[in-house]
């Protein structure tokens, strides 16, 4: 393991941080630059704020700080009832993409969804070339393709994914 993800700490959030939000902003102009308006399913702060979402955030700690230190990840759980969630806002600093940060994230949501009870997580993502990093990530942790979800329809923008837990 390397020493970044060593000292990677992962905790549920209130999203009450000022550099969550911004961070949350660079995710939701990725979306926006990348895919069509009608196919942007990322959420906004309010939407990230509903009681059916669970929030988590990576940080590396900065000794010399008194405040969590630099966010380098986030992730939410959507209840979607019946034993199903969705995976929500998966995004990694790009100055540490590739370095096992989506990773650990994604093993920290995945083992909190089985602790609340989930038996299937699915998610939402581009199809686009820019989505292709995430598309690996998920097929590495047994998500499957299947059809949309939720309130989600057919779009030849989105790539949906499945895995029971």
């Amino acid at each position: 393991m390397n020493a970044l993800l060593q000292d990677l700490h992962i905790r549920r959030d209130d999203l009450s941080d000022p550099r969550i939000a911004a961070f949350m902003e660079e995710h939701l102009q990725d979306m926006r630059a990348t895919s069509p308006p009608e196919s942007v399913h990322a959420l906004d702060m309010d939407r990230l704020r509903q009681p059916e979402i669970r929030f988590w955030t990576a940080w590396l700690p900065d000794a010399a700080a008194a405040n969590p230190g630099r966010l380098l990840g986030t992730g939410a759980l959507k209840h979607l009832g019946d034993g199903h969630a969705e995976l929500k806002s998966m995004r990694t600093a790009a100055s540490v993409r590739g370095q096992g940060v989506g990773r650990a994230i994604l093993e920290h949501i995945l083992g909190q969804a089985v602790d609340l009870g989930y038996h299937r997580v699915s998610l939402e993502t581009g199809s686009q070339p820019f989505f292709e990093p995430a598309h690996q990530l998920y097929l590495r942790y047994g998500f499957t393709d299947c059809p949309p979800f939720g309130s989600y329809g057919m779009d030849p923008n989105s790539r949906f994914m499945t895995r029971q837990l």
